[in-house]
């Protein structure tokens, strides 16, 4: 019965991502001891005031009708004070903000939003695995430009003015980056900026989810800098920061047409979030920090470790992630190579022998834009990171 479905979804690609995730989870439930570092999943537990939070929501028993669709008013005050004082996009109100089911939700309302056919929108690669489908489903063009190794795998503001045509609608980072880790600098950002602003009608979709996770000491917001607060979307939320994937609570800051027409977009599709997520939410944005930056510093301490482990394996090469909580080594030196009959052609394969012969998951860098890395999430224990390395060390040896 398959021919009864639609060619979006039969064209779409399943992300990668849950892929590999789901079937480390059927070789988990065989009793095989797998040790996934392939989800972008935090393993803290929601801070308690934040849990706190929401159980008073529901003991109040306010909050089960629905919600607005752009998110409850004191939520959206708090996120655009935030925005204010941390960021320094001092135009942010409330009115620029719409709280959403994630930040994937968020992304996906923008797109459909801003997207007729044939649009293009550059996206700075590697890159999310979702962007290019997004984009894709929207009736939009993904044109990639690509960061290399040597510069952190960022793409730069003059790849990205040879990218645009007169078809260029947007351009699409994140930063801190997902899968590299890689943190785009201020100054790297103002020539983004100044490209950007060359043009009318060209937008900028900043993806800044992994904020709270920045070893540079430095976050830099491009709507903050002159003339861009116009000119940009800003997709957050409060998966990684907050530990609070399952919680699904995103937002974007953006120019008050684009607000309105994401409020009408969501309320055709899901209405608003869910009411106790957005009180977990809001305290969150509003209370204690200290639980985030301790989370931080561990991350902070995990990535070390595994940089010491991963300069270890011959065959990987990898720069240091300053955010986040991923490395992205180029492995193709492995291609090519083959042991018990098992060859690795490609990234993919490279995954697939791992996860068969060192029962470690990891992701292929195929679907990140980037064809000869692997994505290695270390949100993880610090025991389980130095197991899955030293699993992943000797199952690259045996290839020849």
């Amino acid at each position: 019965m398959t021919e009864m479905l639609s060619e979006r979804i039969i064209q779409m690609e399943e992300s990668a991502t849950l892929a590999m995730a789901k079937k480390a989870r059927e070789l988990k439930s065989q009793g095989i001891d797998i040790i996934s570092l392939s989800l972008g999943e935090p393993d803290f537990k929601t801070p308690k005031h934040i849990q706190e939070a929401a159980k008073n929501a529901i003991d109040e028993g306010k909050y089960f009708a629905y919600p607005p669709v752009a998110g409850y008013q004191d939520l959206r005050e708090a996120i655009a004070k935030k925005l204010r004082e941390e960021n320094h996009i001092t135009e942010a109100k409330a009115e620029n903000i719409v709280v959403s089911t994630g930040a994937k939700h968020s992304i996906a309302n923008v797109f459909m939003c801003l997207l007729n056919e044939g649009d293009e929108v550059v996206i700075f690669s590697p890159y999310w695995v979702s962007y290019a489908e997004i984009i894709k489903l929207a009736g939009g063009v993904p044109v990639l430009i690509e960061g290399s190794l040597e510069n952190n795998f960022k793409a730069t503001a003059e790849q990205l003015e040879a990218a645009l045509t007169d078809k260029t609608k947007a351009i699409i980072y994140s930063s801190p980056c997902n899968p590299t880790g890689s943190v785009f600098s201020t100054e790297e950002l103002e020539a983004i900026a100044a490209v950007v602003k060359k043009r009318d009608n060209l937008l900028v979709i900043a993806d800044e989810i992994y904020e709270l996770i920045n070893f540079t000491g430095k976050h830099s917001s491009i709507a903050s800098f002159p003339g861009m607060f116009e000119r940009t979307i800003t997709v957050n939320g409060f998966s990684k920061g907050y530990a609070m994937t399952g919680w699904r609570v995103g937002y974007i800051c953006a120019p008050l047409f684009i607000a309105k027409a994401c409020e009408k977009m969501q309320g055709q599709f899901t209405s608003g979030g869910t009411g106790i997520a957005q009180r977990a939410a809001l305290a969150a944005i509003s209370g204690d920090q200290d639980p985030s930056k301790e989370m931080e510093k561990a991350y902070l301490k995990r990535r070390d470790l595994v940089l010491k482990l991963i300069k270890d394996i011959p065959g990987f090469k990898t720069h240091v992630p300053e955010g986040a909580f991923y490395f992205f080594p180029e492995v193709s030196d492995f291609f090519g190579k083959s042991t018990d009959g098992f060859e690795v052609k490609n990234a993919d394969d490279f995954c697939l022998y791992l996860l068969e012969k060192a029962n470690v998951s990891l992701v292929t860098g195929e679907a990140f834009g980037a064809p000869k890395c692997v994505r290695l999430s270390y949100a993880a224990s610090e025991e389980e990171l130095v197991e899955a390395m030293k699993r992943i060390k000797e199952a690259c040896s045996r290839l020849k």
